[in-house]
């Protein structure tokens, strides 16, 4: 249940901000100043910029290997300073927190999932200082999600619940009885192209092939299973199906990046 989340001091931080600056450091130094012994975790910061969808993606898959009362920060926020909500979402004994612009619409519409709007009309309420108009990950962010992580505020105390949230830029895929048609929603540090298609729709289809770039491409074990440049697909370790090329890039392969379709259909039996 949603309300069974229990503070751990854990925080996992999922940012755009890549590693150059100062920007991640001072929020963990925020963060740190709030609560001392807070256990800071990088989920990563090298999500696409601008794109809250990659960072939402990622966090609804890493967040089941971190322990209950988890504290999971999400910043991806081209409309810092602007009229946009901040939301937190408490589901399966875990907390999250991040801009409502979409990166958390895929936990947030789950049953059982309770969501809460930040209410910033008297910051001091919250602890809050002076708010910059574009770091809010500083000012906002890192000290709400270290009171929390704390149990120093509830997130019920944020501010008022509420029943809809802005939909993420991702589509879910459509599924239909001889095919599936999803999208590469990011390209990792090997080329592969990661899709939005699980795993259990791919198991609705017999003996599925994968057409990427121009080409059937055939599903399978891991990367290993082909010769080297050889293209394939495969189920990948958090759940979804992959386009890869043996020890090369399928991105660069096929010419395909965020964005690109990606069709599974059934086999000829």
């Amino acid at each position: 249940m949603a309300t069974d989340f229990q503070p751990s001091g854990v925080i996992t931080l999922t940012t755009d901000f890549g590693h150059k600056g100062p920007f991640v450091a001072t929020m963990k130094g925020v963060m740190l100043s709030r609560l001392a012994d807070a256990r800071i975790i990088d989920i990563t910061h090298e999500t696409d910029v601008h794109f809250p969808a990659e960072a939402g993606f990622w966090l609804s898959r890493a967040y089941p290997y971190f322990p209950d009362g988890t504290t999971h920060v999400a910043v991806v926020d081209p409309g810092v300073g602007t009229q946009r909500d901040i939301i937190a979402v408490l589901y399966a004994g875990h907390a999250f927190l991040a801009p409502d612009n979409g990166l958390l619409a895929s936990i947030a519409e789950r049953d059982e999932a309770r969501v809460y709007r930040l209410d910033l009309s008297d910051p001091a309420r919250l602890g809050l200082g002076e708010i910059s108009a574009t770091f809010h990950g500083r000012d906002v962010f890192a000290p709400i999600a270290a009171a929390i992580a704390g149990g120093l505020l509830k997130p019920e105390e944020l501010g008022p619940v509420v029943d809809t949230v802005v939909p993420s830029w991702v589509e879910e895929p459509i599924v239909q009885r001889e095919r599936i048609a999803g999208v590469v929603v990011t390209v990792d540090n090997f080329g592969n192209l990661i899709s939005n298609i699980s795993e259990e729709q791919v198991n609705q289809l017999a003996d599925p092939v994968v057409k990427a770039g121009g080409r059937d491409i055939a599903l399978r074990r891991t990367y290993g299973n082909v010769s080297p440049g050889d293209y394939l697909a495969l189920i990948n370790s958090f759940g979804v199906l992959e386009v890869a090329r043996a020890e090369q890039s399928a991105a660069e392969g096929l010419g395909l990046g965020r964005g690109a379709p990606i069709l599974l259909v059934r086999g000829a039996r």
